[in-house]
């Protein structure tokens, strides 16, 4: 295979690698007799990207040379990145660009040819592997919408670049929301602003979805494409169905052709949509299953009632204690004391995340392994007999 691309389309090329460097870390070229396909798959086989340069895109293209097969390689991403890094100095100093592949040479050889007789040769180790294909159909997809892609391009840069997901979907008025996705968690004081812009259906070449469709996919990947796109001068369709299906955004030329396919969110069932309710996110020990009345003190703020609560619960399995809301130390004869500690001990490691904090817990069991260090100093049944002389 051998293949020389010249002026613009040089950089061109370099741009479709940079978008395709945000979803894998590898690269497959295959080359084809429809043109060159690059394609990659992120790690988790949720994003897919392909870019297929059509014949007419390059000056000379060679599928493969007489009597040979038709080859194609696996390289790693970052290897293909370097030799376009910088799009300013491609679009500068690079004057043609010549790429070849030949089974009788292990590397993947690209040359830059510069100005001033500068050229510039890159090997790039490859393996052999399958043709990756993904298996996808826009035209099943019952909702599109098309616009320029300097529309979408401009109304992503309002949201933060930390952000991962984004929501797409069709608001009243027939108007495009895109909308910042965050995922309901108890503690979401630090998420709490939610970004959303409004596009109107005048600027969209096409749109026949209706109000209220919704589907969220990533962002990251999302940039990339529109970044392409926009420095291309490429109108951007956008195929979805119902959440949980992919969604298939493609670009279409004479020259070349792109769909990048990804997962979208699925809906979240009832349970989920409530993770901010107090009653799902605080899970009760096993140990603590039969004390289920005592739940209410353990919301309110009066540390007394919890600490009661507790020593119901701890008094109720298996310890010859009764509760009290005095707790007194002393009332206990001390071998009484140990196996209430072990209980405990066997109790503090089964906590897990929403019960009580440990804190609060590790404040009763010490409260009840002090009575042990202070009964040797007093005769024990001198104290029995004056409480049941007070009685």
């Amino acid at each position: 295979m051998k293949c020389l691309i010249t002026g613009g389309n040089v950089k061109v090329l370099g741009k479709a690698v940079h978008s395709l460097s945000r979803i894998g870390d590898e690269l497959y070229l295959e080359p084809l007799k429809d043109g060159l396909s690059l394609r990659t798959v992120n790690s988790s086989r949720s994003a897919y990207a392909c870019f297929l340069f059509a014949p007419l895109f390059f000056q000379q293209y060679q599928v493969a040379s007489p009597g040979q097969d038709l080859l194609r390689c696996k390289i790693l991403m970052k290897s293909f990145l370097s030799v376009f890094r910088s799009l300013a100095m491609v679009e500068k100093t690079v004057e043609k660009c010549c790429i070849s592949l030949s089974s009788s040479n292990n590397y993947l050889v690209v040359q830059l040819h510069c100005k001033y007789g500068v050229k510039k040769t890159h090997n790039l180790s490859f393996q052999d592997c399958e043709s990756l294909q993904a298996v996808f159909n826009p035209s099943l997809c019952p909702h599109l919408l098309r616009a320029p892609a300097r529309v979408l391009a401009e109304a992503v840069l309002s949201f933060p670049p930390a952000l991962t997901e984004v929501t797409l979907g069709i608001d009243r008025g027939r108007r495009v929301i895109l909308r910042s996705y965050q995922e309901e968690e108890a503690d979401s004081t630090n998420k709490a602003m939610v970004t959303e812009t409004s596009i109107g259906e005048e600027d969209f070449q096409q749109l026949h979805a209706p109000e209220g469709i919704a589907v969220t996919f990533c962002l990251k990947e999302f940039r990339g494409l529109l970044s392409f796109a926009e420095s291309a001068n490429l109108p951007l369709t956008v195929h979805f169905d119902v959440p949980g299906r992919p969604v298939i955004f493609t670009i279409e030329d004479s020259l070349l052709d792109s769909h990048f396919v990804l997962a979208t969110l699925l809906e979240q069932d009832p349970c989920s949509q409530n993770l901010c309710s107090p009653n799902p996110c605080q899970p009760v020990p096993q140990k603590q299953a039969h004390s289920i009345p005592h739940l209410d003190d353990f919301t309110n703020d009066d540390i007394d009632c919890y600490m009661i609560a507790m020593e119901t619960t701890v008094g109720s399995e298996g310890s010859r204690a009764q509760p009290s809301t005095s707790l007194p130390p002393v009332s206990q004869p001390s071998h009484d004391l140990a196996p209430a500690s072990e209980e405990e001990e066997e109790a503090e490691p089964s906590t897990v995340p929403g019960t009580p904090p440990p804190k609060k817990f590790r404040s009763l069991f010490f409260g009840s392994i002090l009575a042990p260090v202070h009964s040797p100093q007093g005769p024990s049944p001198v104290l029995a007999e004056d409480s049941d002389g007070e009685g």
